[in-house]
């Protein structure tokens, strides 16, 4: 089974293959023609014959509807080799900031979990980032899906991607055997003459097998782990609150009269139910407790 913690699991009972994702060449890109919320009663129809693994709203809530070992119903001949994602909007619409973050964090994780390359897909045939359209006829013939304005966004989700999962690459690299500057650059996404420079190497740039080599990538930021529903309700006093009620201003969900600060209030509670619903959650599951899933997506940072 394969989820992505950083979304909402909604798990559709009907128009799916189960264990029918044979492989995954990369994540393909699709737009709605309607609202997230619309979509979603729609997937749960016998009527539709359709589904989709992810989708986004346009104010970055993110659903999962099928696990990623199963075959979602999204591009036709492409269902069994790609993944998808469906995204609130209507032909033309370019994605909001918001929904661009989720299909990169989405991006990422299939990266991570499935070796896909970060790049914008060359075709049915590529690896990477696609879009609907690019799978002509046998895709369905949506030529208009997702539209020109989401498909010249991709590169940018690409690299918001990048940030995202090479954040994590160690900030050194052990020569092996056979291995050149170039080829290294090309494996971890850096420059050859950038290593040159980065290690004091001149012509003929000669390298050995074991020997280290800087990178230039950033170490991973370190991310609060969830202290737990109850840690909240004791109404605590800490750093981290301050640090909790900084990122949820820093993703616009901020109701705070004047700070964040340390002491827990009913502020940081309003502020935190308004990130929930803008990762999609209502009612009682946006009632400005913190929960794991949201806490996670988050990425509060250590103090």
């Amino acid at each position: 089974m394969a989820k992505y913690k950083g979304a909402q699991w909604r798990p559709i009972p009907i128009n799916y293959t189960k264990g029918g994702q044979s492989s995954v060449r990369g994540l393909v890109v699709h737009i709605m023609a309607g609202t997230l919320a619309g979509t979603d009663s729609w997937f749960r129809n016998p009527a539709a014959r359709a589904s989709s693994h992810f989708g986004t709203g346009k104010g970055g809530a993110l659903y999962q509807w099928v696990d990623t070992s199963n075959r979602a119903w999204a591009q036709a001949n492409g269902n069994s080799a790609w993944l998808s994602i469906e995204n609130e909007g209507k032909g033309g619409d370019a994605l909001t900031s918001a929904q661009m973050d989720r299909v990169a964090e989405v991006f990422a994780w299939v990266h991570k979990t499935y070796g896909v390359p970060l790049q914008v897909a060359s075709g049915t045939s590529g690896r990477g980032l696609g879009y609907h359209a690019m799978g002509g006829a046998g895709w369905g013939g949506h030529t208009s899906c997702p539209g020109s304005r989401i498909v010249a966004q991709l590169p940018e989700i690409v690299n918001r991607a990048k940030r995202l999962a090479g954040s994590g690459s160690s900030t050194t690299y052990t020569v092996k055997s056979g291995d050149t500057l170039s080829a290294i650059g090309a494996r971890l996404g850096v420059k050859w003459q950038t290593l040159a420079s980065l290690n004091g190497i001149r012509a003929p740039y000669v390298i050995t097998p074991g020997q280290k080599l800087k990178t230039g990538k950033t170490p991973a930021p370190k991310y609060a782990a969830f202290p737990g529903a109850a840690y909240f309700k004791r109404s605590p006093r800490s750093a981290l609150i301050t640090a909790m009620g900084r990122r949820l201003a820093a993703e616009g969900c901020s109701r705070y009269v004047s700070g964040p600060g340390p002491q827990w209030t009913n502020a940081d509670r309003k502020s935190y139910a308004a990130w929930q619903r803008k990762r999609g959650f209502r009612g009682t599951d946006a009632d400005g407790w913190p929960g794991k899933t949201t806490w996670d997506a988050l990425k509060v940072p250590a103090v």
